[in-house]
């Protein structure tokens, strides 16, 4: 039997963390917990490539960063959307559902 799981496309986990975040803010264990579970554990983001990816985002300005207390009463970084992310989300996600429309029309003709 395959495994379930899918790789992301390159470039795809910005976009799929700033999405998470766009609902609330989380701390880095919880982003990856609330992409595989929205998924039906079919997204799996390790925490090597989830950590890079938030740092990248905070140096773009996409997200900012406080220290706050989990909900297992440990001190962790909470990522927020910022008003820039917020624009850079609508931008990634108009661009994926346009290149998603392409590729898809490919397949259906080729």
């Amino acid at each position: 039997m395959r495994d379930s799981r899918l790789e992301l496309p390159q470039g795809t986990l910005d976009l799929l963390i700033l999405k998470a975040l766009a609902l609330e803010p989380l701390h880095g264990w919880a982003v990856s917990e609330r992409l595989q579970q929205i998924s039906s554990d079919a997204l799996q983001v390790q925490q090597g490539s989830l950590y890079p990816a938030l740092h990248r985002l905070e140096r773009h300005g996409w997200v900012k960063a406080k220290w706050a207390i989990s909900e297992n009463n440990r001190k962790a970084r909470f990522y927020e959307l910022t008003k820039q992310g917020q624009k850079q989300l609508e931008a990634e996600v108009a661009a994926w559902r346009k290149l998603a429309a392409v590729v898809d029309h490919v397949i259906d003709v080729a």
